[in-house]
């Protein structure tokens, strides 16, 4: 069976090029970068190459630059390193910050989630009623991962407090104004899993997290992932040009899910989204049931972010929407990326509404217009 692969929220396939540059390092420069010999002064010399590609690409100084396991781990590192008294956040959050501020509020900081709109979208002013004179960090993600809604960064950076974004749905999709913290996963830009980074401004000082070493400058100790850092390097270049054919894509889903079946409505689909990302309810259908009758016919999609998945609850995110449980159970997010075409989006809208009228049928709730 052809398999379509409709989930590049989750991640994306690795790109030839970060794969050749990975396989060459991996071959060649097997030499430990804190070695002053010319092996490890050669693996060196790629390490800080790759900082340099991915520094380009945020728009950041290469010293900036923090090599991590995933933005997980740079969302904690920001998060507990500025070992904030009061932290600004929004219900959206991915659990890698959702989780670190529930955790600051067991450790005794104080964190106040602000809701969005029906759009999906954070309001600034919100942001400004909730500020204290002890508020220490603003961390609101750049693009939601669920929805594609972009958030209003640059205002929040206005606001004279510090601001971190986990920014991993928007490196190369929105341009990236610089804030205090930005945390990065190589995965969902065609680079290879485990590795990422905390962009880090100058001026900024964290408190160590992690102790045995003085490497990445010692803001974060181990030896570095050198192929992982080179294959996000090259990644990082690439970016960019597709994405304008990725919002042709996703419009074409979107539209054609819509004309085809009914009771089908897009999650915050009046807010500012990035182009690739949209999230359907399909009303008395179970989304994991369409999930999986989907993915029986070929096609890979999801209800919501991967490390939720397994869970019983509902997304959290469409939830903070205003959405009941059924409706967000209902939902599922199709996000298209490079591997995809036309065809592939004709076929998936086929798809959906063959499955959807089937699973309506069996559905004791569902009444139809």
């Amino acid at each position: 069976m052809t398999r379509f692969y409709f989930d590049h929220n989750a991640t994306t396939p690795l790109s030839a090029r970060a794969l050749a540059e990975m396989t060459s390092c991996l071959r060649d420069d097997f030499g430990n970068p804190s070695s002053i010999h010319q092996d490890g002064q050669a693996a060196k010399q790629r390490l800080e190459t790759a900082r340099r590609q991915v520094a380009a690409a945020v728009g950041a100084d290469p010293d900036e630059v923090i090599f991590t396991s995933g933005a997980t781990e740079a969302n904690n590192m920001a998060l507990f390193g500025l070992r904030p008294r009061h932290v600004i956040t929004s219900t959206i959050e991915h659990p890698a910050v959702g989780q670190v501020c529930a955790e600051l509020e067991r450790r005794g900081a104080q964190v106040t989630y602000v809701p969005v709109s029906g759009a999906g979208v954070v309001d600034p002013d919100d942001v400004r009623r909730a500020l204290r004179p002890e508020t220490d960090l603003i961390s609101v993600m750049a693009v939601n991962n669920e929805l594609g809604t972009i958030q209003p960064i640059e205002e929040l950076a206005q606001l004279g407090v510090p601001v971190h974004s986990d920014s991993v749905q928007a490196l190369g999709k929105i341009s990236m104004t610089p804030i205090a913290l930005r945390s990065f996963s190589a995965h969902k830009i065609y680079g290879p899993k485990g590795v990422g980074a905390l962009v880090m401004r100058g001026g900024v000082t964290l408190e160590s997290t992690y102790f045995g070493g003085r490497h990445e400058r010692g803001r974060r100790p181990g030896t570095e992932n050198l192929s992982g850092a080179v294959g996000f390097g090259a990644a990082a270049t690439e970016l960019g040009a597709d994405h304008a054919p990725m919002m042709a894509l996703r419009d074409r889903l979107e539209q054609g899910i819509v004309d085809r079946v009914p009771q089908s409505f897009v999650n915050a689909g009046t807010g500012p989204r990035v182009g690739n990302t949209t999230n359907i309810r399909f009303d008395g259908v179970e989304g994991e049931a369409m999930l999986i009758a989907l993915d029986l016919k070929g096609f890979a999609v999801s209800s919501g972010a991967a490390c939720s998945s397994g869970k019983v609850e509902p997304s959290h995110v469409l939830m903070a929407l205003g959405l009941s449980k059924d409706q967000a159970r209902s939902s599922i997010r199709f996000s298209v990326g490079r591997t995809n075409d036309a065809a592939q989006v004709d076929a998936l809208v086929e798809a959906v509404a063959t499955v959807a009228a089937r699973l309506r049928k069996l559905s004791p709730v569902y009444v139809g217009v």
